[in-house]
């Protein structure tokens, strides 16, 4: 037996409704259910790239995190950039997205390129400058993103340059 699929932004109990009886339960003390069709673009962005929001603050009042999808159109790379204080962590949907970072523990800071496939897993730390490219001349790359912060931290950069090892921010 299946339960008809609940609406966005429906709780636990979608058959259990409102009553005069019983108000409506507070944001914090219910599950949500947000579909794929009611992702929310109005969201942090760097050039080259679409991000859309599922999980946040805004969409389902979560207090320590985000989560949503990231899609980089076929030949496009996005802006230079990073995530202030939050940890993300990246699974690869579908396509062959590149992740680039400058490394600096050489003699010199080499850029590094990070080569995904589906089902792989990238985690970014806080504050590392980075961007997403996707080499594919014709099929979009779309990962699921994770972040510690409750809205998508999004600070773009005029290029990529290497954290000090010291680096504590």
């Amino acid at each position: 037996m299946s339960e008809p699929l609940t609406t966005p932004g429906e709780g636990f109990h979608p058959h259990l409704h409102d009553t005069q009886d019983r108000p409506a339960a507070p944001l914090r003390t219910r599950l949500h259910h947000v579909r794929a069709d009611a992702l929310d673009g109005d969201t942090a962005q760097s050039g080259g790239m679409r991000r859309f929001a599922a999980v946040s603050g805004r969409t389902v009042g979560s207090e320590k995190l985000w989560m949503g999808q990231t899609h980089v159109a076929p030949a496009t790379a996005s802006s230079d950039h990073h995530h202030g204080a939050s940890e993300t962590a990246i699974y690869v949907v579908s396509g062959h997205p590149e992740f680039v970072f400058l490394d600096d523990t050489g003699d010199r800071p080499e850029e590094v390129r990070l080569r995904t496939a589906p089902g792989d897993y990238i985690f970014v730390p806080p504050y590392v400058p980075h961007r997403e490219e996707n080499p594919d001349p014709t099929d979009e790359a779309v990962v699921v993103i994770a972040r510690s912060t409750q809205e998508a931290i999004v600070v773009n950069l005029p290029g990529l340059y290497a954290l000090p090892a010291d680096d504590t921010v």
